[in-house]
Order: C-alpha cells, then structure tokens, then sequence
C-alpha cells in the first residue's frame, strides 16, 4: 500500500466565513418574495461538513408551506406567461448581474453547506452558474415553434410552444447552487413559475439565488423555495395537483418514488439520476494526461458527482503503469479546510455518507486491492467528514464497487484486453450519465462515442460541462435534459394551431361525415 499524503489541516479566519444564521434569521422558506419560517413543527440544522458544527438551524417546511407556496406560484403564473419573450430576457439578464455582484457570497455560503474548497466553488460553481443565467437570459428570446406550412389543403398550421404551469422542482445536495439554477432558469425563462425544494442539508445557496432574483425585479411568486424533508416537503411537491411538472435531480431509487407520486397526476417528469461513469483508456492513449484526467474526474466536489468517473477500464499494455501514477498522483491531493488557499479537496457531505463511503472500501479489501487510501484521517481533519482520495484495483466486474455509485473519492480500476472488450464492460452497467474514452486514433475515439451508451462521451478527457450543450442521461440514468436549448423546450408544451383558409363552414370532410345539410 502507498504512504497516504499529508493533511493540511489549516483554518480560515471565522470571521470572513458566511454568517448564514444571520442571514436568514427570519427562515428559510422564500414564498412570495420573502423570508419565512417553517410550519412542520421540527427543526433542522445545515452542519459545516469539515468540523461537523451546525452553522444554521431553521424551522423546516411542512405540506402548509408547500401549499403556500404553490399558490403564489399559481398566482404568479398568468402575469410571467404574458411577459414578452424580451421582457424576460431582461429580467434574466439583471439577474445574472445580481448574481455577480454577488458572487463571492455564493461561493462561501456554499462551501460553508457542502465542504467544498472555496476555490472550485469561486472558479467553477458560480461562475457556471452566472454563465448559465447569462445563456438563458438569451435563450429566452428563441422560444420558437414551426414555420407555418400547408400540410392538408387549404389549412395553414404552425406549432405554438407555450409554458406548461407551475414546476415543482427538488434539487440535490451535491451541487446545491448549480442544480437550483439548471431547474430554475430553463422554467422561467419559458414563461413558468416554480417551487423549488432543495436538499434540508444545503438551502443556503437556494435562497441566496431566489433572493437574488426577486432583487432582479423578477416578480413575486415565480420563483419559491421550501426547505424540508423528502419525505413531507417534498412528496407533498410532486403530488401536488397544482404542480403541473415534476423536475428531480437524484439517486435513482428515490427518482423511482418520485415518478411513482408523480404518476398519480400525470405530471410531465424530468429525471437526472445517479451514475457509474466509465473512463477507457486505450493503449495508444496519453497515459500522463489520462492518468491527470482519472484523478480529476474521480475527485471533483470529493467523489460526489454523477458523472465523476469511477470506473477506469485501462488497456493491459498500460495497466500496471497506469495503477502506479494515479496512486502517485491521489497521494499529493492536500485535504484541508475547505476555506484554506491550499486545500485540493474537502470533506464530503456527512459522516453518514463518509461512513458509507467507507463500508464500500472495507468490504471490497476482501476481494481487492486497496493501492492507495481506503482510510480517515486522523487530527483535526478527523473531526469532520474526510475521506483520503483511494484507489481500488484487481475488484471483479460483477462486484459492489464496480457496479454500485460509492459518490465518494474512490476509483476502481480494471484492465481489458481488445478494443471490443473495453466498449462492453463501459456498458455493462444499468446507468448511462457520462463517459470518456482516451485514444489517440480518431477513429478508435468515434467508435466509442458511438457505441458508450451514456447522455455524454467525452474524448481524452472528463467533467467539462458548458452552458450551450444538453447534460441528461441514458437507462436508468434517468431522461431529459438540463442546460442548453434542449431543456428549454423539456419545460414547454407544443400546441399545433390550425386556420380553414377559405371562410367555407362546410368543407368535403363535412359533407363526408354528415352528407349535405
């Protein structure tokens, strides 16, 4: 086994951290343009997950809340809808400078709630997120149907695509801010309105975002956000006979629970579930830039990503060389505070999921080899939810680690021999989020684009995501899309409109049905 890294367990200044409790002192349910509190009864408590001390503690959000916020949703509606394409436009465009001037807000407040180091937060989370404010302040501009046609005689039609109503939307804890903005934007910008439930471990960055629309001057009630449980706030979302659309982001077992509910009232459901992301490194690949693309691929936001590759299937000529570089290369990742300048990688969300994380590691020492980490730090690092970036090769194909999501910082690597023999195992999963193929022959990386059955295939490289192209699964990754144009129209409904050209009330088809009278 390698020699684990060294911790860098160094400590920002509390006083530049995000003060969230006296930020939302007065709750953390935003209903109509303000602050309220929750009316379930009980409280819960956002835990910074590197000292595993609560930071913000606030009255949760019950079926009352929901319901409240569904109706000014409702309300809101008809007044957004008529907006002209270019007066939501504007609005989005003011809110993406709110959101810049806000920037660095965001970025604590959410590495405060996740743990993750300020610095991808500053260079990646909100950036992105501004960016995609940006994309459909645009976008909301070339809402378009069809061109009119004559398809059936003297009939002109054209196709209308129009907002669909209220979008009851539940986002995960993961990508907190970012997973609010790919539910919220692509609605309103179509002309919806939404209630949004993030996850009861990471509201902060929500409603610093719907705050930050409403100072936009997007009206009151287009967007809300409830804070609650799953289980009352959100099945109480999804089943609400107001809520005309269901939008999750997920596990895949909870994404069933919710199509299930949704079923009941025949919602229009949009799914973003889990993932078990392939990285196929051929043998005419780079093995220093796959090696580089592995670590980072399988460490972003510390392992907790749907598509953080997870399973790297290496060519046998580069096996062994490829096992020993990426252990080298996961044993100089610094763990640390997540406000610290040094820091590479932070805790995950919970000693729960660290502890889970790391029953999956422990279980496979029995059928595999632990190259590098597989441990808690110790220290300071050891009062929070750290994991030390590890490493798992020689584990079966049909074992828990290769088939299951761990959503920690964990890789498991596998060889194979023929070209064939890669493209089969990369598929043999029941996800289909992403993958990345590594290649110098063009035609070996066009096949793999072709035949990985996954919503995205990268080629030699892995996690770079843009505005302007679909994010969105295969299988039982879920279906629909976030981001670009493609999830701009998931949140309208097509009419087709059709004229009688002629001013005639009776026409042949008539006289068909009816005869002449």
């Amino acid at each position: 086994m390698h020699k684990p890294g060294t911790a860098t367990p160094e400590r920002f200044p509390a006083e530049e951290r995000f003060a969230a409790q006296d930020r939302f002192a007065d709750g953390a349910q935003f209903i109509a343009g303000r602050l309220t509190r929750g009316t379930s009864g009980h409280t819960h408590t956002v835990v910074d997950p590197a000292s595993g001390e609560g930071v913000y503690t606030y009255e949760a959000a019950g079926a009352d809340d929901v319901d409240a916020a569904v109706a000014a949703a409702r309300a809101a509606f008809p007044g957004w809808a008529a907006a002209t394409p270019g007066e939501r436009s504007d609005a989005l465009h003011r809110f993406a400078a709110v959101l810049a001037d806000r920037a660095e807000d965001l970025a604590r407040a959410e590495s405060l709630q996740c743990g993750k180091p300020l610095k991808l937060t500053r260079e990646f989370d909100v950036p992105g997120t501004i960016d995609n404010t940006a994309f459909f302040a645009g976008a909301a501009r070339h809402l378009q149907g069809q061109s009119a046609g004559e398809y059936s005689g003297d009939h002109t039609s054209y196709v209308r695509r129009e907002p669909i109503g209220v979008v009851g939307s539940i986002a995960p804890w993961n990508y907190p801010l970012q997973m609010a903005a790919w539910k919220i934007l692509p609605a309103i910008a179509a002309g919806n309105t939404i209630v949004l439930k993030p996850a009861e471990l990471t509201p902060l960055t929500s409603l610093l975002f719907a705050q930050a629309a409403t100072d936009a001057g997007i009206p009151d009630g287009v967007v809300n956000i409830v804070t609650g449980t799953g289980r009352e706030a959100g099945e109480h979302l999804v089943g609400h006979p107001d809520v005309a659309m269901t939008s999750f982001t997920g596990s895949t077992g909870v994404g069933k629970r919710v199509a299930e509910v949704a079923t009941a009232t025949v919602k229009r459901l949009h799914l973003e579930l889990g993932g078990k992301a392939p990285f196929v490194v051929f043998d005419d690949a780079d093995l220093e830039a796959a090696v580089h693309g592995a670590v980072a691929g399988a460490l972003i936001n510390t392992g907790q990503d749907c598509t953080a590759a997870t399973r790297a299937y290496v060519q046998r000529p580069l096996y062994e060389a490829f096992v020993e570089r990426t252990a080298a290369l996961m044993e100089t990742v610094r763990l640390g505070d997540p406000f610290a300048p040094g820091t590479d990688l932070g805790p995950l969300i919970s000693h729960a999921q660290r502890d889970r994380v790391a029953g999956f590691v422990d279980r496979a020492r029995a059928y595999a080899r632990v190259v590098t980490g597989g441990e808690v730090p110790g220290g300071d690092l050891g009062k929070g939810a750290y994991y030390r970036p590890t490493l798992i090769a020689g584990a079966p194909q049909d074992s828990e680690v290769v088939r299951s999501e761990i959503f920690g910082p964990v890789l498991v690597v596998l060889p194979f021999d023929g070209d064939d023999e890669g493209i089969r195992l990369a598929n043999d999963t029941p996800y289909g989020l992403a993958a990345s193929a590594w290649s110098r022959d063009v035609y070996r990386a066009n096949r793999a684009t072709r035949e990985i059955k996954a919503g995205c295939v990268w080629i030699n490289d892995h996690i770079p995501i843009i505005s302007e192209m679909p994010h969105g699964g295969y299988k039982a990754s879920g279906f629909g899309k976030d981001m670009s144009a493609y999830s701009f129209e998931e949140y309208t409904q097509v009419k087709h409109v059709m004229f009688d050209n002629t001013a005639v009330a009776r026409k042949d088809w008539h006289r068909t049905i009816f005869g002449d009278r």
